[in-house]
């Protein structure tokens, strides 16, 4: 250990030493040490090579905004992680680390041949090269791109680790625990309700770690916080998560949180997850996130050595390590100066403080004087020079008017810049909250808020230790009382503060051609002042155009500490206030995220769970034959000793119609709309009129996207005057539900209906064929199943078996038909009591593919399978289902195009072979003419096709061009041995008068 390490000081275990290797080279650090830290004690800088120039590179933050420093770490066989950031990389003993985006190493990279040639490489070089010649691009462009392209090497072989979730409800939700965060987190806390406070980082405190001079109700800063510490961990209604980071904020205050559980451990538990994402639910959010600072941009601005005067700041107080022995200042913001005092008094020799500004306190200039350190205000930076780590830096006085006066060069390890300090608002952006541009302090502060949320502390603008813990602790009194929990804010009182202002910067002046200067912006993408001045000559004038022509704040940092630079410099170029240039939008996730966290449990045997109804167990005891549909196992057949599939279909199909069978379909969807504009609502969402439906009736429902193609279909009952139970297909519950909430949130937000899916909270027996209402009558209460009480497309709520019951008279195969919906729980057991009381009546129970067979003999057509997303309800013979008087719904103008009133359409018919023992194949392909050339005009396609047992021949719909107009005609389907002829018929094969229905 060299004299980078300052004995005694910071917050780590000096008396724990910790071994890691970084590039193949062994190192020792301090329990409590952070990679960065524990490098730069070491003297190391040099940590990377820049994404497009592989110009050298260092540490620039401390914290997760860092841009430069990504490295790959290897825990063991598949546990490589690329691009790791190495300022929150917690150091264990083992820990195995290596560099990124160079070869054949880090200190001679023959990618930086790129920097001398970056004149080839400006803003947007990929749009106008690789040109020429077109027969380069496959064999010579693309394949050198994609090989330059990315950082870091992903893994090659499957994540051994086990990652977990969990949901969690809280009263509030405190994001952050800095000097804000800890004291919302203190009043609420003390409220009653249930809380919960998350940090990115290994330990509560925030800028309290970096800052420790201040005392904060007569105790030292770091006790203070030791105390808060040992309160909140008291409080057993207080949740904490620390190496937390809150990665999303969503409607209705919904936050994401992606915890690190063992990563900083060198010997983890077996089987302990590796993260944990958590699904919070918050009724208040407090969102005190801090702030970060701002690079300033010159010529060299980004050499290893460069860093953030808050970040040196941070590696000396909490991880007692000096970033230099001989600093140079650069700032326009007065925290610099305290660094720079901190860097002082810890033993460096600070050579210079250069501060752009003119005028700056006279306490900071003496105070300076007094430790030795020359100060040069009314300064700028126009160069710096070292290769693999700054050695100088080159300094200027700029005089009133703005001209650069001549340089002069001072010799440096380390330079520390500040360009101020920027609110850290991406959680509150992520709500739509509007943000609100502060011309004088040259920053966005959060506005109106569309959350049930407040913003305190630095992350509201608020940078002062106590205004930032009155605002703190106000914000969490104020959010437990709107929670419900009574709460009166505390008082605080600090002593030993220094309140910091600044002024913001541009381009720092210079006497260099801009042209030429390599001032970043952007680190990790390489992105210069003069590209985004590029830009903007090229035409792009918005902020969101810059960035991506640029690729500015496209970084894994998301431009955390290049984006109001970038702003600032496009503003200027277009002569645009900011606000009119604009701000990019921040996604989530915050910080780069693991595919682990997102996947959760959710992989290997879990990754596509197969669903079972509460009657599957006993189909699979009985026997049955499955199939996959959609993510569910369904019974297939249920074949009895020594039958083939053809023979068990065909005694399921004639039990069904001469007696009874029974089905399990627990899988349709099923949505409950429920609400006083849940009417209005089915109106505009399905082709049917639903106003003037009678509560206790069912109605088919036809649902079409916005081309008018039919995209799902189901049975919907009206329950009462704001509720309908909507069934859909199997496959389509989850896109129907998605397609509901789309239109309701964000086409019809006015309407008040709630959606909720309820799709596995009802287990559902269908009863069909003559003797299905004896079967059901002394099993019910409480509804008169006669016709005359209960007709064909009624619904009832009772009761069977004693179990409450949704009741639908409703067929799927054109016998009298019944649907018991009762919850799931209690599926099972009606369905053994039902096939009980039917052993009498010769009760049968069937599967998919005799619920197919006599489906197909009724006409009732399966969208997916006799739809293909480019039939309309008239193809499919459905125009009955369309409201004729209706003045909307989703895809009624599509249906008005010229091309969908085509007569020649393709259209759903009925197929009966000339052969009746063939049975044709689903999928084959149709011709008018089987003597024309090939290759043939096809004209259509079987979609179902069956062997009916009720008709003792095959049947099929088929779609074919103009197909009711060809009705009777004889149409040909080639095969690979024999050429099959078909006539065209109508749809219905069984009972067209539809006498056993309404039986």
């Amino acid at each position: 250990m060299n004299s980078y390490r300052v004995s005694g000081k910071g917050r780590v275990d000096h008396n724990r030493p910790v071994r890691f290797t970084f590039n193949g080279e062994t190192f020792e650090g301090r329990q409590g040490d952070t990679l960065a830290s524990a490098l730069l004690a070491n003297g190391v800088h040099l940590i990377g090579r820049s994404f497009k120039y592989h110009r050298p590179r260092g540490f620039l933050s401390a914290g997760s905004e860092e841009p430069n420093a990504l490295v790959g770490v290897n825990r063991g066989v598949g546990r490589a992680e690329p691009n790791t950031r190495a300022t929150v990389l917690e150091i264990f003993d083992g820990l195995n680390t290596v560099s990124q985006n160079h070869w054949p190493s880090l200190k001679r990279d023959v990618g930086a041949i790129n920097d001398p040639l970056y004149m080839l490489f400006s803003a947007g070089f990929y749009y106008k090269t690789f040109m020429w010649p077109k027969s380069f691009w496959n064999k010579v462009y693309e394949p050198f791109i994609r090989g330059a392209a990315g950082l870091g090497k992903s893994p090659a072989v499957p994540d051994p680790d086990t990652y977990a979730s969990r949901y969690a409800h809280c009263d509030v939700l405190v994001v952050g625990s800095g000097p804000a965060g800890l004291a919302a987190a203190l009043e609420a806390g003390r409220s009653g309700g249930k809380i919960i406070l998350v940090d990115e980082n290994a330990e509560f405190g925030g800028s309290l770690l970096s800052e420790p001079d201040a005392q904060i109700n007569g105790l030292p800063a770091w006790d203070w916080l030791k105390q808060t510490n040992a309160a909140l961990a008291a409080m057993k209604n207080v949740i904490l998560l620390n190496r937390t980071t809150a990665i999303g904020y969503y409607h209705q205050n919904f936050v994401g949180l992606c915890q690190r559980l063992t990563d900083h451990l060198s010997d983890p538990p077996e089987g302990a997850p590796r993260e944990r994402l958590w699904k919070v639910r918050a009724k208040q959010v407090v969102l005190a996130q801090g702030s970060i600072e701002k690079p300033l941009v010159f010529d060299g601005n980004d050499r290893p050595g460069v860093m953030l005067a808050g970040s040196a700041r941070t590696f000396l107080n909490r991880y007692g390590v000096k970033v230099g022995n001989r600093p140079v200042v650069v700032t326009s913001h007065d925290s610099a100066w305290l660094a720079a005092f901190d860097m002082a008094q810890a033993g460096a020799k600070v050579a210079a403080i250069v501060d752009v500004r003119a005028k700056v306190p006279d306490d900071f200039v003496k105070r300076a004087k007094a430790l030795g350190i020359e100060t040069l205000c009314g300064w700028t930076v126009t160069g710096t020079k070292g290769r693999l780590r700054v050695s100088s830096v080159r300094v200027n006085p700029v005089a009133v008017g703005g001209q650069v006066g001549p340089a002069r060069t001072i010799a440096c390890d380390a330079l520390l810049m500040s360009g101020g300090w920027t609110p850290s608002v991406h959680l509150f952006s992520h709500t739509k909250g509007k943000l609100d541009w502060n011309e004088e302090r040259q920053m966005f502060l959060p506005g109106a808020r569309t959350e049930d949320s407040r913003c305190a502390g630095a992350g509201n603008g608020n940078f002062g230790l106590e205004e930032s813990l009155v605002e703190g602790a106000s914000a969490g009194a104020a959010a437990a009382t709107d929670a419900g929990f009574g709460a009166i804010a505390g008082s605080y009182a600090v002593e030993g503060e220094v309140l910091c202002a600044g002024a913001s910067n541009r381009e720092l002046p210079s006497d260099k051609n801009a042209s030429f200067a390599k001032a970043f912006v952007d680190f990790q993408n390489d992105v210069t002042a003069k590209d985004i001045r590029l830009a903007v000559r090229e035409g792009f004038k918005s902020i969101e155009h810059i960035k991506r022509y640029t690729t500015t704040g496209m970084a894994t940092d998301q431009g955390k500490t290049s984006n109001m630079n970038g702003l600032s410099i496009a503003s200027d170029a277009v002569k645009r206030p900011s606000p009119s240039v604009g701000l990019t939008t921040f996604r989530p996730p915050y910080t780069p995220t693991t595919f682990g966290a997102f996947a959760g449990y959710n992989r290997g045997d879990l990754f596509e769970v197969t669903r079972k109804t509460s009657i599957d167990s006993w189909a699979e005891e009985n026997g049955a034959a499955y199939e996959p549909v959609s993510l569910w196992r369904r019974a297939w057949y249920f074949p009895k000793q020594g039958e083939d599939m053809h023979q068990a279909v065909a005694r399921e199909c004639r039990a069904t119609r001469q007696s009874v069978g029974m089905f399990d379909a627990s899988t349709l969807g099923k949505i409950e709309v429920v609400g006083p504009d849940a009417a209005e609502f089915m109106n505009r969402m399905y082709t049917n009129a639903w106003t003037k439906l009678a509560p206790g009736r069912l109605r088919y429902g036809l649902l079409l996207g916005e081309d008018g193609f039919i995209r799902d279909d189901g049975v919907i009952g009206r329950l009462s005057t704001d509720r309908f139970h909507v069934t859909t297909t199997t496959g389509g519950a989850a896109r129907v539900l998605n397609m509901m909430e789309d239109y309701l949130q964000t086409e019809w937000p006015e309407l008040k209906v709630w959606l909720t899916s309820t799709t596995e909270q009802w287990a559902v027996i269908a009863l069909n064929g003559p003797n299905a209402r004896k079967l059901l009558e002394p099993l019910v209460e409480g509804i008169d199943l006669t016709n005359e009480a209960f007709p064909h497309m009624s619904v009832a709520e009772g009761k069977i078996c004693g179990v409450p019951t949704r009741l639908f008279r409703v067929s799927f195969t054109g016998e009298l038909g019944f649907e018991v919906n009762v919850p799931a729980r209690y599926g099972r057991a009606v369905w053994e009591a039902l096939y009980d009381a039917g052993r009498k009546y010769g009760l049968t129970q069937y599967g998919t593919e005799t619920m197919h067979v006599l489906r197909a003999e009724k006409g009732y057509i399966i969208v997916g399978q006799d739809t293909d997303g480019t039939v309309t309800p008239d193809d499919a013979s459905l125009a009955w289902a369309i409201g004729k008087t209706k003045p909307d719904f989703v895809g009624k103008r599509s249906l008005t195009r010229p091309d969908m009133l085509q007569t020649d359409r393709k259209q759903l018919v009925g197929l009966l072979t000339s052969d009746p023992k063939t049975v044709l194949e689903e999928g084959a392909q149709i011709v008018l003419d089987p003597r024309q050339r090939v290759p043939m005009k096809m004209v259509g396609h079987v979609t179902s096709s069956y062997w009916s047992e009720t008709l003792g021949r095959s049947i099929a719909l088929a779609i074919v061009e103009g197909g009711r107009a060809k009705e009777g005609q004889t149409i040909h389907v080639p095969m690979p041995d024999i050429t099959h002829q078909a006539e065209i018929v109508g749809m219905v094969f069984v009972d067209p008068e539809n006498k056993r229905l309404n039986a």
